[in-house]
């Protein structure tokens, strides 16, 4: 998949996608878990990826799919055990990602104590707004996004509630994975996570971010 920088005509091709869990103090709180002492990282395949105007797939092995809310960053100057005074230097953009989890398969993996790779891996589980240039998001840790299910509200993430700001996630990935060109860090999701099923809608907007609007369609 490739993705275009609306402002300047950058195409960037993903990596990988590097998924941030429990960032939100009272997201953690409402899936039972502790806030963490460090970062708690897991990864998507590109195939999870869907752009703007298309559509999530409710895959055959889940009857629970939710919705998470997240600020995304592209990776423009990759690196490897990036200081975090450095870290926003690295970054090539910013835009709205929803992190689709099959919630039930993630419960019996926790349960087993098993990966979450199934539950958050499948086809089209990392929407995908357009994205905006690095110089024109000042302060990342300042910037509220909402997400809208049939019109109603069901999320509203406030960046600078973040457990991890941007910079310490990118400088602790990087200590981990070395980070390329392309990569896609989705940073976290705040409470309000929930549910969606065949034929809703979702539209996420965020301050000076492109609009994310998909839909939702169980899988043939």
């Amino acid at each position: 998949m490739e993705i275009t920088l609306p402002t300047s005509g950058l195409v960037i091709r993903p990596g990988k996608l590097i998924c941030v869990g429990q960032n939100y103090a009272r997201h953690a709180a409402e899936m039972g878990s502790e806030v963490p002492s460090q970062p708690v990282l897991f990864l998507k395949p590109s195939t999870a990826l869907v752009g703007h105007g298309g559509r999530v797939l409710l895959p055959r092995q889940s009857a629970e799919v939710h919705h998470e809310l997240e600020l995304v960053v592209a990776i423009g100057r990759g690196g490897k055990n990036i200081a975090e005074t450095d870290a926003l230097n690295h970054v090539d953009g910013y835009g709205i990602g929803l992190d689709m989890t099959a919630r039930d398969l993630q419960s019996a993996a926790k349960a087993k104590g098993h990966p979450w790779a199934v539950a958050k891996g499948f086809d089209t589980f990392a929407p995908l707004g357009p994205l905006v240039k690095a110089h024109e998001i000042q302060d990342p840790q300042n910037l509220t996004l909402t997400l809208q299910v049939n019109g109603e509200v069901r999320q509203t993430v406030h960046t600078r509630d973040m457990v991890f700001s941007v910079a310490a996630l990118i400088s602790y990935s990087s200590s981990i994975f070395t980070l390329m060109p392309g990569d896609l860090i989705f940073t976290g999701t705040a409470e309000g996570v929930g549910p969606v099923q065949d034929g809703d809608r979702m539209e996420a907007s965020g301050d000076r971010l492109p609009d994310l609007r998909i839909k939702v369609r169980r899988e043939s």
